[in-house]
């Protein structure tokens, strides 16, 4: 199987998951993060982290990443943002999906993501 740059082909994980939501740009005090895609999706990364917190997990858990992007010239700066939060190897499974709109007209990326908790 070929190897790609930022994410596994397939895992094999065992235990508990953690299913997040998809979450969007926005902050805990209700505030969208301005700015360009790579400073939404820090933003959508800090929400994930928060949210796998609150079920005693860690980013370094998480298995698989669903993006939902409403322009595809903006996959590199969500790339590079992605790489400043997930850092372990092997990379999480990985789909994106390109949507003509997101919930708030002001959101340019959502992300899904599955954690084990397993050994």
């Amino acid at each position: 199987m070929a190897t790609t740059p930022g994410y596994s082909a397939a895992l094999t994980v065992s235990g508990p998951l953690v299913f997040v939501s998809g979450q969007v740009p926005v902050a805990a005090d209700g505030s969208v993060a301005e700015g360009d895609a790579a400073e939404q999706t820090r933003q959508v990364f800090r929400n994930i982290e928060l949210a796998l917190a609150g079920q005693q997990a860690r980013m370094d858990q998480i298995v698989k990443l669903t993006f939902f992007l409403c322009r595809i010239g903006d996959l590199a700066e969500v790339r590079a943002a992605r790489d400043e939060f997930i850092t372990r190897e092997p990379r999480p499974t990985s789909s994106l999906v390109e949507v003509s709109r997101l919930i708030d007209p002001r959101f340019l990326v959502e992300i899904e993501a599955v954690a084990s908790l397993g050994p």
